[in-house]
């Protein structure tokens, strides 16, 4: 059995939505979100259950530097750096681009400068080879005399996804007769997770356009996590909103985003959750989901991330409401 870190405190409260659930047209006691993005470390999010599994395998393993990789908003590697800030591990942060091509002093940028991290800079790198720079940064480190441990894109391994097998047994031990848990689907680990727990049959994932072949990806996680073979094609994945592409605002996201604020108070992202809950509404929209079933929103967190989204900061500036009104 893999050492485990302790990044947080669990369980994470399980809260109704009925405001929502009546815009949405579901009974008002069915709708239900579970509250990941209050896992308390660096910001919160869904990441803090995977790192707990990783980066305690790597301390296990006598790493003393944690490596990984992301977009410049990265949620993972955010909070990568905050696990290393509290378990007094150094952290690099591989990133696509140069400082030139990152929003300056924004999201979870901001976060990553204060929890300490390095950041690599990787140039015009396609996304497929970012884990072979990560190799060389870890193989530069031990080379300094550092001991690296690479953490894969998103936290997503086997290893990583048992932090989901266990946050699906909290869903299944808060809310029994659970009939859908609908979450983001980025690089895969949380819903193999989540399957692990709850099986094929209860887990909508909602495609973000994180990896290529989205289904696959979880596929191959889910066999590993759960000891059978889970094919592809007994997965439920909508691949309806991911837009223009990853990191693109997708109106029914921002839909979404504001939907859920108005109604409940809660704060999606526009690259994650929120594409989770826009999945939700067209899965309500088109009968996947029914009035009378009983639904989890599974809420990833991501809070910095919106501010590091121009369209987002500016489509919501732009839409503050004057008072009195003219």
């Amino acid at each position: 059995m893999s050492a485990k870190a302790s990044l947080s405190t669990w369980p994470t409260p399980m809260e109704p939505m009925p405001r929502l659930a009546a815009a949405l047209g579901l009974n008002g006691g069915e709708l239900w979100v579970k509250r990941d993005d209050l896992t308390g470390l660096g910001g919160g999010g869904n990441k803090v259950r995977k790192l707990e599994w990783t980066v305690g395998h790597a301390l296990a393993a006598g790493a003393d530097t944690l490596v990984t990789t992301g977009a410049t908003q990265s949620n993972h590697a955010r909070l990568t750096a905050a696990a290393g800030a509290r378990l007094g591990m150094n952290v690099v942060l591989v990133f696509p681009g140069t400082p030139d091509s990152a929003v300056a002093g924004s999201g979870n940028l901001v976060l990553d400068s204060l929890f300490g991290a390095g950041v690599h800079w990787s140039g015009e790198t396609d996304p497929s080879a970012m884990g072979a720079v990560a190799e060389d940064v870890c193989e530069q480190l031990r080379r300094s005399g550092a001991r690296p441990y690479a953490i894969p894109f998103g936290g997503s391994s086997p290893l990583g996804a048992r932090g989901y097998v266990e946050g699906g047994d909290e869903i299944r031990s808060q809310l029994p007769e659970v009939d859908h848990v609908v979450v983001a689907l980025g690089s895969g680990g949380t819903m193999a997770g989540l399957i692990g727990a709850l099986g094929e049959e209860r887990v909508l994932g909602v495609d973000c356009g994180a990896v290529a072949e989205p289904a696959e990806v979880v596929a191959a996680l889910a066999t590993e996590v759960t000891g059978r073979s889970v094919p592809a094609s007994s997965l439920r994945v909508r691949l309806d909103q991911v837009g223009p592409g990853y990191g693109v605002l997708h109106e029914p996201v921002m839909e979404a985003l504001s939907a859920t604020a108005r109604a409940e108070g809660i704060v999606l992202d526009p690259t994650y959750s929120g594409r989770a809950m826009a999945g939700l509404m067209a899965a309500v929209r088109d009968g996947e989901i029914r009035p009378d079933q009983r639904t989890v929103f599974l809420h990833t967190g991501g809070l910095p991330g919106l501010f590091g989204h121009t369209q987002t900061v500016r489509r919501s500036v732009a839409a503050l409401r004057s008072f009195p009104s003219s």
